[in-house]
């Protein structure tokens, strides 16, 4: 079993923030592949899954930001669960908005929720990072992720959250290469590698083609001048 926590704030009044687009992605995996309902349990919401083969756990803590460790934790004890079973969906300061990252293990770089969990089951969870930008200065930084993306971000912003669930099963099953593609096939959709080619106008000149060198003269000194004087 897998528990994915998505972190945010609880509350209609943080629906929209940018810090809670943790929450937004498991919203959408679970309307997209079908997981049972949301329920109250360890300290937040819970719904019951399958991404591919793989029995997962949905959970959003409600002990607000900085106290997500609490129910990350209590999940995991109750289904005894190592770190390695918990992927976490978090904004990410450090990348541009709807840039998406997959990293296992390491710091928090200062991000609350992160460190809450840091406390509580140590680091070697794994994360998808994902990009809100950063606001240019720290004084900052609490201001814009506590408000609520701009509608100039709708686009980008439902692209990434499309982009995770059609990835989820990959990310369930640990091949976080593929769960990228899908996240990028989304997020920066190929472009066709054949261009057409223009079409010929009427009337318009064909391109010129080398003439070809004028044959020998093969005419005896008499010949050419009886010819000239023809």
């Amino acid at each position: 079993m897998q528990l994915f926590v998505g972190l945010g704030n609880p509350g209609a009044k943080y629906a929209h923030n940018r810090h809670n687009i943790g929450f937004m992605a498991l919203d959408r995996i679970a309307g997209d592949h079908g997981f049972g309902p949301w329920k109250s349990k360890f300290q937040g919401q819970i719904a019951e899954g399958r991404l591919g083969g793989d029995k997962v756990l949905l959970l959003k803590p409600e002990t607000f930001m900085n106290r997500s460790g609490q129910s990350v934790g209590e999940a995991m004890r109750f289904y005894k669960l190592e770190p390695g079973d918990v992927t976490v969906f978090h904004d990410e300061l450090d990348l541009a908005p709807g840039k998406v990252r997959v990293k296992q293990g390491g710091g928090h770089a200062g991000h609350n929720g992160l460190r809450s969990i840091h406390d509580h089951i140590g680091e070697a969870y794994r994360r998808v990072r994902l990009g809100i930008g950063h606001p240019g200065r720290k004084e900052l930084v609490s201001g814009y992720v506590l408000r609520d993306f701009p509608k100039a971000d709708e686009g980008w912003l439902d692209d990434v959250l499309r982009g995770l669930s059609d990835g989820a099963d990959h990310l369930a099953a640990g091949d976080g290469g593929r769960f990228m593609n899908a996240v990028a096939l989304r997020t920066a959709p190929p472009r066709s590698s054949t261009t057409p080619k223009p079409e010929t106008k009427a009337g318009a000149a064909k391109p010129a083609t080398p003439d070809s060198p004028p044959a020998e003269d093969a005419r005896s000194p008499m010949q050419k001048l009886v010819d000239r004087f023809r």
